[in-house]
């Protein structure tokens, strides 16, 4: 008689297999969603690096305005003023000179040029030469007069504080026929003074005087009378 196994039986040996083989299923089941739970982790802190990576370039990229350099400070400019001198201006010329000269007092010259160390070689002075200097080829009294009258401006601060009277004027005429070392011997003004200085100095050039055929500084004394018409 043949025996034959049932098939309750062949299953009840097979239970074991079955059994391992679902273990090792749910292990491979589990390691496969640890991996898949560990990759999600590994993305976002991926992530969270490249955030951090970008906010910090983001850092570095921050414009940072130059200074602008502080403006330099303009030097002030200097106003010029003009003195303006009025052309309309009319000036009087009907002035009373006295033309008289005079030789009785003496007065000491020195020079005013070099320095005080240098010995100054005093030029010798005269009063009265044999060929008088000459002003225009005319005589002094002539020819000097005219000139002065037509030069001699009166200063309007005397005019208006009603000044008048006799400067005397004294300078000379040197070697060269230049006019030199005018000074006032008789004062009545100083505005009139200084008017009878400038008038005298601004003369052009005389012919020298002579003595013995050789040119000398000749002193002249040189009254003027400013006289309110």
């Amino acid at each position: 008689m043949e025996l034959k196994k049932s098939k309750s039986a062949d299953l009840e040996k097979r239970k074991g297999m079955f059994i391992e083989i679902g273990l090792v299923i749910a292990l491979a089941i589990v390691l496969v969603a640890f991996e898949w739970t560990k990759g999600e982790g590994r993305d976002n802190e991926d992530n969270v690096v490249a955030d951090i990576q970008m906010e910090d370039e983001m850092m570095q990229i921050t414009r940072r305005d130059e200074p602008k350099p502080e403006p330099k400070p303009e030097t002030p400019k200097v106003a010029e003023v003009l003195d303006i001198v009025d052309d309309d201006v009319e000036i009087e010329d009907d002035f009373d000179f006295d033309m008289e000269a005079t030789t009785d007092t003496e007065y000491d010259f020195t020079s005013m040029m070099g320095d005080d160390d240098e010995e100054i070689e005093e030029e010798e002075v005269f009063y009265i030469v044999e060929d008088m200097p000459t002003f225009n080829g005319g005589e002094p009294a002539t020819e000097f007069r005219k000139y002065i009258a037509q030069n001699l401006q009166y200063p309007e601060i005397a005019a208006e504080n009603g000044v008048s009277g006799r400067v005397i004027v004294q300078f000379a005429v040197d070697k060269t026929g230049k006019v030199v070392d005018a000074r006032i011997v008789r004062s009545v003004d100083s505005a009139l003074d200084k008017e009878a200085v400038r008038v005298v100095m601004s003369s052009p050039k005389w012919t020298p005087g002579k003595q013995r055929g050789k040119a000398v500084k000749v002193l002249f004394t040189f009254p003027i009378n400013f006289v309110l018409q």
